[in-house]
């Protein structure tokens, strides 16, 4: 009771545990219940959605108006609960909205989101005990005494007309994004009482005006300092493009720019500004490889400033000191956000709040999906669902970047296609043909023997191969030739960067230079080479190995020689690309790189696959949900577009990573480790971990960091290897 007679219903334990404090650190429960629905209906506002999610705020912990969870919260449970201690809250409030409304699917969309605010969406369609159905009916022996004023709420109406053609993706998408408004809101409203100094550091909103202000004059000198050539001359239009066409309506856009186009720059350009003439909040920068994100990151933090980029990708872990960097990764809030095709589509396709908290703040948002023809075929389909539904209902722009379009636009013949997509630049086929800067040529089967005769030949060349394992095999083959380099993932970041360096510094100097590489180089890397080797790879991949040869249009033309290595190709991935790209290759001899062979390329890797567009059959999964029985766990599960993550491997070969390992023995927080690390660190198959950790070569540090123990396996040239020993192990910084 208060000091007036009323009854005091708490809301949350502090988190140590400790006993009920009035005032402090608590709070009585109708403010939060009202806090979190005031934040949750704000949210859902940007798409239409506020009365939605302010019922599922203010009813999302109803369970907690009972006198066994107050009595839990003083460490007193009564005897007859089943669980000491242990009282279900978030079912009680799923109940209620269904016997608000029992008829036409509102209270089971709030039920959804209710029951799982804590644990996760639960299944709709099982019989086991935690999934919706038992939990719908299960009997709670608890005393309830909720505020009868807050069921006194009209009925939410659908923020748009479901197409009954995909409704069932309609409504699982908007469940989940009513999802995470709850659980952010939730987050956020319990932080605010409960650790006001945390609340109090998350970062103040910068303007996207502001960020505009700054593109402008960071653009504005670069033009002042490039020098007048053809292929600058032609991303100055491609920049005039994007910003002529920011204006267009909201919805679908491809940006067909060949590599070298300078598309990083213009894309940023055409988001901000359309996203100025919208009204949108943020900019989304969606990238395919964890390799090049970092740099991505940092050209934007140069321009920006740190404070409105954050970096959120697996193997990134803000930096201790880095406070609000760390909090707005929990739910991207932040005016550009940088991340991965991973991040972002697996995030739209989970059930868990940690993954979830972050999509409403995808809506209302211009998002640019670099290299969009890198979406794995076998989830294609549900991830062009999920691009349709974002521009159709959650009011984003998307931006399909890449140099070989089209590649998942409607065509009769792949109907599943997306439509009303605007090309932004005036003429694509134009553009190949100005920017084109090389020949290239099918040399067929070379032998290992074959290939270094023909790299000894040219005193700058490039070779990338598909495999680490094929990289260090043909170095070691030319280690005694002068100007040899090795780039691979088997090298940690810091290392790879100081080679690349010295490559840069080598070809400035017009010195002899021949590098093995992996197709880590690809993306992103700004290296001009006259020759270019390219293994059989998807034309995609070929096509970007291509934007390393005379990427400065300095030659007339560059060379670029696809082979066919000996051995066969890797399994999955590779070999399917591959094989597809040399039946197109037989077929467009003279040019493999037109856009006509683009085009075929992708009729034969995407658009005749058909069901296999979808292995696991997550759009079948989701249309059994028409009676709203979805079974979010378990597309959760099943959504994954890398199904065997790599396994990250510390390497404490310099001073300053040997001085990390060593702390991180006696610390007591871990956090902000990880991401000091990560420049030292090499990621393997588990496969390989596991041979390492078997031979003792590896060792676990606080059950969390894995460390090389056998420095002698890291060779200076060419990184990691468990199939050969360095002889003369040193550091590479003394």
């Amino acid at each position: 009771m208060d000091k007036k007679g009323t009854k005091v219903y708490y809301a949350h334990t502090d988190p140590a545990g400790l006993s009920i404090e009035k005032g402090g650190r608590w709070q009585r429960l109708d403010d939060h219940l009202r806090g979190t629905a005031e934040l949750a209906r704000q949210f859902a506002e940007a798409f239409s959605a506020g009365d939605w999610g302010y019922l599922a705020g203010l009813w999302h912990d109803l369970g907690k108006y009972s006198d066994e969870f107050q009595a839990m919260l003083g460490n007193s449970c009564d005897a007859h609960i089943e669980q000491k201690c242990r009282v279900d809250h978030s079912t009680y409030g799923a109940q209620q909205a269904v016997k608000k409304w029992p008829q036409g699917g509102e209270g089971k969309v709030l039920s959804y989101i209710i029951a799982g605010h804590h644990a996760g969406l639960p299944e709709g369609n099982t019989d086991e005990e935690s999934g919706l159905p038992k939990r719908m009916n299960k009997h709670l022996p608890y005393h309830f005494d909720s505020p009868q004023a807050f069921f006194d709420h009209a009925k939410p109406c659908l923020p748009f007309m479901l197409d009954k053609t995909r409704f069932c993706f309609e409504l699982s998408f908007f469940i989940r994004m009513l999802f995470s408004c709850l659980t952010d809101a939730d987050f956020l409203d319990t932080e605010r009482h409960m650790m006001p100094q945390k609340a109090e550091s998350r970062p103040i909103p910068i303007t996207l005006d502001n960020l505009c202000h700054k593109l402008d004059s960071h653009l504005s000198v670069l033009q002042n300092h490039v020098n007048k050539t053809k292929v600058n001359s032609i991303r100055a239009g491609i920049l005039s493009d994007c910003l002529d066409a920011a204006t267009q309506e909201m919805g679908l856009f491809s940006l067909t720019v060949p590599t070298g186009g300078g598309k990083t720059l213009s894309s940023m350009a055409f988001a901000l500004k359309h996203a100025m003439k919208w009204g949108q909040k943020r900019i989304i920068y969606v990238i395919p490889y964890t390799s090049i994100i970092e740099q991505n990151a940092k050209v934007f933090r140069d321009i920006f400033g740190d404070q409105a980029v954050l970096e959120h990708h697996s193997n990134y872990e803000p930096a201790e000191e880095d406070h609000k960097t760390r909090l707005a990764s929990e739910n991207w809030d932040a005016p550009i956000v940088v991340t991965t095709n991973v991040q972002f589509f697996e995030s739209l396709f989970a059930c868990r709040g940690s993954r979830c908290r972050k999509l409403h703040n995808i809506a209302q948002s211009v998002i640019i999906l670099d290299e969009v023809q890198s979406l794995p075929s076998e989830l294609l389909l549900p991830c062009l669902e999920a691009i349709r539904e974002l521009t159709l209902h959650y009011q984003c722009s998307i931006v399909l970047c890449s140099a070989t379009q089209p590649a998942i636009q409607y065509r009769t013949d792949f109907p599943a296609g997306l439509q009303n997509v605007r090309e932004i630049t005036a003429c694509p086929q134009t553009l190949y043909h100005d920017l084109k800067r090389v020949n290239t040529q099918h040399l067929g089967l070379q032998t290992d023997v074959s290939l270094v005769q023909s790299i000894k030949q040219y005193e700058q060349m490039l070779c990338i191969v598909n495999t680490r394992k094929h990289a260090k095999a043909l170095f070691r083959q030319l280690i005694s030739e002068a100007g040899v380099f090795h780039l691979s993932a088997s090298m940690y970041p810091l290392h790879r960067s100081r080679v690349l360096g010295e490559i840069k510094k080598t070809l400035k100097e017009k010195q002899s230079c021949r590098v093995i590489s992996t197709q880590l180089v690809e993306a992103g890397v700004d290296i001009d080479f006259p020759v270019v080797y390219r293994a059989i790879a998807g034309l995609d991949s070929i096509a970007q190995a291509a934007g390393r040869c005379n990427r400065e249009g300095l030659l007339e033309y560059g060379q670029v020689f696809v082979f066919e290595p000996e051995g066969k190709l890797p399994a999955g991935y590779f070999r399917h690309t591959a094989q597809t790209a040399e039946g197109v290759i037989r077929r467009f001899p003279q040019d493999m790189l037109s856009l006509e062979a683009i085009e075929e390329y992708f009729k034969e890797y995407y658009w005749k696959q058909g069901e296999r567009l979808d292995k696991d059959n997550i759009l079948g999964l989701i249309k059994q949900g028409a009676k709203g029985d979805f079974p979010f766990r378990t597309i959760a599960e099943k959504f994954m577009l890398i199904s065997e993550e790599n396994k990250p491997v510390i390497i404490p070969i310099e001073k300053d990573a040997y001085k990390l390992v060593e702390q991180i023995r006696g610390a007591d927080s871990l956090r902000g480790f990880s991401r000091k690390l990560q420049k030292y660190t090499v990621q393997i198959n588990p496969y390989h971990w596991g041979k390492l950790f078997e031979a003792g070569s590896l060792e676990i540090i606080q059950g969390i960091f894995t460390v090389l123990r056998d420095i002698h396996l890291y060779d200076n040239k060419v990184g990691l290897d468990t199939e050969y020993h360095n002889p003369n192990p040193e550091s590479l910084i003394g």
